[in-house]
């Protein structure tokens, strides 16, 4: 272990800033990074399949993001206040985004997922929220409710995956199987005089969803009068300009926005029909559909002009095409390593996500994927970090920018081919 990793793990609870502890072997703290490159304390260079949980999706230090947020930076970091950069990256969203009217900032995407939750219920006058098994919608009482359960209790039951949230919370939260529309029609229809309405990743982690399914959701949720709300947290300026609801061709009311927005710089948006976000203004302060909020750094114009530099890239001709390419080309090549190493494994994401999930089932919900064989999966990413890799040594997800190249990719199969080689000899070995 590295004299960085030992002063890490002395302070931070696990030597981490959270999501995972890496393993004490692995331990090591980070530099500095540039493209698809990082590199620790130890000068040791990494390929970066984690891109800071999805949020550079340009790559590291990319010189037109560095360019807009130091020049603002000069002119002050935070005035808590409507600036510039703000207003113009707001207009950006509302041309970009269908759902979008208005727009509100906040600093992240747990807090952007929080105030749609709150708006919901505000407008809807009721308390409680569906979501689906497994979907992360943030470190908030909604997100870390069946988050990770093991229990599988029968649906719509919740279980806490985070000890410390408030008796209601999970009672507030019903719980649906994705991709299975009926369940959750049945669900919404029985609960409706108390449901406010429906929080999804359109894109299930990397689960896609299977024909008719938001579109689904879109018509029941308004024949039952419950709003709609996407979290593009991860989608949005990922899988089209417009986020999911452009790629899939489904409006819901309400949107959160974080991650690949910022280019790497913090931010969050709540974006939505203008008649549920204007509960926000302060002009209807102690009437009973008031939604207080507010955020000392929501739209600050470092993270607002670094977004602007981003989204101005991102509007480049083929910009998307090679997006997809990459992670066309990463999720067949990883079933490529799957087969020749006789490994039974399910390969799934869309746009530049992939993941791999070991098991010999479909996986189109959680359950499908908690039957998977966790101890190869842990396995197959730690043997991943050996050979170079840096990623989530927790999840399988993979997340890639247009930093990445071609060579890039056959790095990655490559190490994968070895890991997953490693990993059969020693189990040949002990058998």
């Amino acid at each position: 272990m590295t004299r960085a990793a030992e002063r890490s793990l002395a302070v931070f609870p696990g030597g981490s800033l959270g999501e995972y502890d890496l393993p004490t072997e692995l331990a090591t703290v980070l530099t500095r990074g540039e493209g698809a490159t990082v590199w620790d304390s130890e000068g040791r260079a990494f390929t970066d399949f984690t891109m800071g949980w999805g949020s550079v999706l340009l790559g590291h230090a990319h010189p037109a993001v560095r360019a807009a947020a130091t020049t603002q930076a000069a002119l002050g970091s935070n005035f808590a206040y409507v600036t510039e950069p703000a207003l113009g990256l707001a207009e950006d969203i509302v041309a970009a985004v269908a759902c979008a009217e208005r727009v509100r900032f906040c600093a992240s995407g747990t807090e952007a997922t929080s105030y749609a939750v709150r708006l919901a219920r505000a407008y809807a006058g009721r308390p409680k929220i569906l979501k689906f098994e497994g979907a992360y919608h943030g470190a908030n009482d909604v997100g870390t409710v069946s988050l990770f359960p093991h229990r599988l209790l029968d649906f719509p039951h919740g279980e806490p995956t985070s000890a410390g949230l408030g008796p209601g919370a999970a009672a507030d939260v019903l719980v649906a199987p994705y991709n299975d529309l009926r369940t959750t029609t049945a669900i919404l229809e029985a609960h409706r005089g108390e449901l406010a309405g429906i929080i999804v990743e359109p894109l299930h982690r990397c689960t896609s969803p299977q024909p008719g399914f938001l579109q689904g959701l879109r018509e029941i949720s308004a024949e039952l009068g419950l709003l709609l709300i996407f979290d593009e947290t991860v989608t949005g300026f990922r899988l089209a300009y417009g986020g999911a609801q452009a790629y899939y061709g489904v409006r819901p009311d309400l949107a959160t926005l974080g991650k690949a927005l910022g280019g790497g710089y913090p931010i969050g948006a709540v974006v939505g029909r203008a008649d549920i976000m204007d509960l926000v203004r302060e002009d209807r302060l102690g009437e009973p559909q008031y939604v207080w909020f507010a955020s000392s750094l929501g739209g600050n114009p470092v993270s607002t002009a670094a977004a602007r530099a981003t989204l101005a890239e991102l509007r480049k001709p083929g910009t998307y095409d090679r997006l997809f390419a990459l992670g066309e080309s990463l999720r067949s090549g990883l079933r490529a390593v799957m087969k020749a190493t006789g490994v039974t494994a399910h390969v799934q994401g869309d746009g530049p996500l992939a993941a791999v999930i070991f098991t010999d089932r479909e996986v189109v919900d959680y359950r499908s994927a908690y039957a998977s064989n966790r101890a190869l999966a842990r396995a197959y990413l730690l043997g991943l970090f050996r050979r170079g890799i840096f990623l989530n040594p927790m999840s399988t997800k993979l997340y890639l920018s247009l930093a990445h190249t071609d060579e890039h990719i056959a790095r990655f199969l490559e190490a994968a081919r070895a890991a997953l080689d490693e990993d059969c000899r020693h189990r040949r070995a002990s058998a």
